[in-house]
């Protein structure tokens, strides 16, 4: 239900289809990242809370784990989204499954009905104060159990990454079909042999909770009798494990929270361990499976076997089972997904049972604190292996020794105001940046610049090995340049090629030093930093101007948005806004323009379509100001310009993830 609605909430903003090009809507807003972020943002809440009937659980899922940032203003867009699926959920499930039109009977698809004790049972409390210690003791096992959990599926999904996915199709199918067998083979047999056949009793505390959860199998002892599995058991009898492993996991769960004295410790335990290892050799297959429901109903039969423990072998009596059983639930998901606020709330919300706040949130904290002690949680685990840069929410103290010089790029590919288009698509089609700094060169700092043995401008110093390593992507884009379509572009790149000797066996700075100065040819260049240069004009200081995006630069390239050289750039023709996004959300790729119909030689001017007022910052602030900037701002490029405008380098979010921060941390550990 998360994936569904935040995959709903990316299409949306869209208002058309790539599938069926026929429907398409004149709708040219939310086309930007931030809003399409919040759409997803929004649809991910609206999944949690259709699933759970919980609005302000939703909300707080998608702040605490499925969004990269946040704001006032999308807090309530997103809790506006989650109520509206819930209510929606609610009204058309009331009307159609129960014939009660407008009566907002049934708030989610899961709902794990009311804790009540017996009336019977005056000696009976939901939970006391001395319950606090176990359950204390529950969150503990719970983040174990949950640390063990996480290395497991991680070991796996590195497998599957290096032995599965490369391959076709077929073999995602084949092992999805395995983990189906195993698992039905496993039911079977664990029902047959290890299933207790036990006598058939209706259950005592349903009568007290028939009006309050209005779902058909629990309204009444024969409807809860309907749900039980007798499986090669004699009449008035039923099979404990089949009961718990062919039913809807929902009705698993909610037995376990309600019945009382239907499972046996041994049932229990082996259940546990057998759903624990499935439900990890599971998640991750090519198949669209869920976490939430598996762990709650894993970690509810731990809670359980706890609390028949408690009963057998200390004598407490008191203590109601149910409770413990959704104290484990949370313990086990807390353990594995490391979720505190909005998983509390998710679990009130499903209960309608405030009293469990204080227990849930204490037994989630400790799950939590125990589990990061290992290792991440879950989805923070998949996120790193799929490599998507999402943030945390703040840096560690020790990140403020590291400054906004010590963590950016300084290896950067640029483009010039006016740039020729055999420069625009060899830039294009040997880098896979997002967006370029548009750049001019600084001829009035060029002497403080190549003084001494390091090149240094106000106080940022790049290295031997980084001007080596800048050296070497230049060749190479000037060796992908012999693949254009143009008999005069490839001769040009034979030529410098062909003049290359190892730059390895020099030093490059004195030979940079001693070479005689060249002025640069002219204000439109026939050579671009994708060509064989000299280093002096390689690393020239490069004012700044601002950003441009690879997706607009290649919209240019297409519809022919340039100008000959014997022209001026108002001879070149404009696009508006509208037809820049017309392609959008797909645009195109570089490889796959016919290169055939551009002229090399023509000059394209993109100072009319850059942004020329990005946020920047300066090479001597801190990460945690960076890192806050690209946290609040939801930015994706954050170009480090010094005290005279010109650019040093430029940082991503692939720069502010934590092994980044740590890797550069430990180096500038080795180098202070």
């Amino acid at each position: 239900m998360i994936h569904s609605g935040a995959v709903v909430g990316a299409g949306l903003p869209q208002f058309q289809s790539i599938s069926f090009q026929k429907i398409n809507f004149d709708f040219p807003y939310f086309r930007s990242d931030r809003d399409k972020r919040d759409f997803v943002s929004a649809g991910a809440a609206a999944g949690v809370a259709a699933a759970f009937g919980a609005p302000i659980g939703g909300t707080l899922f998608s702040l605490e784990e499925g969004s990269s940032f946040w704001n006032q203003g999308l807090t309530w867009k997103v809790l506006f989204c989650s109520m509206s699926a819930t209510f929606t959920l609610n009204f058309f499930r009331s009307g159609i499954q129960f014939s009660s039109w407008g009566s907002f009977q049934v708030p989610g698809l899961l709902n794990f009905g009311e804790f009540k004790c017996s009336d019977s049972d005056k000696q009976c409390h939901l939970w006391t104060i001395v319950d606090l210690a176990f359950f204390i003791i529950m969150g503990v096992v719970g983040g174990l159990l949950g640390a063990t959990f996480n290395c497991l599926n991680k070991r796996l999904a590195k497998y599957r990454m290096k032995n599965v996915h490369p391959k076709p199709k077929l073999v995602r199918v084949c092992e999805s079909l395995l983990v189906s067998l195993v698992t039905t083979v496993i039911v079977f047999v664990a029902s047959m042999v290890l299933g207790e056949c036990r006598t058939l009793s209706p259950p005592t505390n349903w009568s007290n909770s028939s009006h309050s959860l209005p779902v058909p199998w629990v309204s009444n002892s024969e409807d809860v009798n309907s749900s039980i599995k007798t499986f090669f058991c004699p009449n008035n009898t039923y099979n404990d494990m089949a009961t718990l492993f062919f039913n809807p996991q929902e009705s698993a769960i909610l037995q376990l929270f309600h019945q009382d004295g239907t499972f046996s410790p041994v049932t229990l335990s082996f259940f546990c361990c057998m759903y624990f290892l499935l439900s990890c050799w599971t998640y991750g297959i090519s198949v669209p499976s869920g976490l939430f429901v598996p762990s709650l109903l894993c970690g509810a039969a731990f809670g359980r076997l706890v609390a028949n423990l408690l009963k057998s072998y200390l004598g407490l009596t008191h203590i109601y089972s149910g409770t413990f059983a959704l104290i484990g639930a949370a313990a086990f998901l807390g353990g594995v997904v490391r979720m505190t606020i909005s998983l509390t709330v998710i679990l009130i919300e499903s209960t309608n049972e405030i009293s469990y706040g204080l227990p849930i949130m204490i037994t989630l904290m400790v799950a939590k604190w125990t589990g990061d002690f290992f290792n991440k949680g879950i989805y923070d685990i998949h996120v790193t292996l799929k490599g998507v840069p999402l943030l945390e929410w703040e840096t560690k103290e020790e990140m403020d020794k590291l400054r906004a010089s010590d963590i950016m790029e300084p290896n950067l590919t640029y483009v010039y105001p006016h740039t020729r288009v055999q420069s625009l698509v060899s830039i294009l089609r040997t880098t896979a940046h997002h967006a370029f700094p548009v750049v001019t060169e600084n001829r009035g700092n060029e002497k403080e610049f190549m003084k001494g043995n390091q090149l240094i401008s106000n106080n940022i110093k790049f290295k031997k090995s980084s001007i080596l390593t800048r050296a070497g992507e230049q060749r190479k884009r000037s060796q992908s340049m012999k693949s254009y379509p143009s008999s005069e572009l490839r001769n040009m790149c034979d030529e410098h090629i062909s003049s290359e000797e190892p730059l390895e066996k020099e030093d490059m700075l004195q030979q940079m030093l001693e070479r005689r100065y060249t002025p640069y040819p002219n204000l439109y260049p026939d050579q671009s930093p994708s060509e064989e240069w000299t280093m002096e004009e390689r690393f020239r200081p490069l004012t700044f101007h601002g950003l441009i995006l690879r997706s607009q630069l290649v919209t240019l390239l297409v519809r022919g948005v340039c100008y000959s050289e014997n022209q001026s750039s108002a001879s070149q023709p404009r696009l508006s806004h509208a037809e820049m996004l017309e392609d959008y959300p797909r645009y195109p790729d570089i490889h796959d323009v016919n290169l055939t119909l551009l002229n090399p030689r023509m000059i394209v001017d993109v100072t009319p379509y850059m942004n020329p007022c990005p946020f920047s910052v300066s090479p001597n602030t801190h990460a945690s100001q960076v890192f806050n900037l690209f946290r609040t701002m939801g930015i994706r490029h954050l170009p480090v310009v010094n005290a005279v405008g010109e650019i040093v380098g430029i940082i991503t979010r692939h720069n502010l993830t934590h092994e980044f921060l740590q890797a550069r941390l430990r180096q500038h550990y080795m180098t202070s």
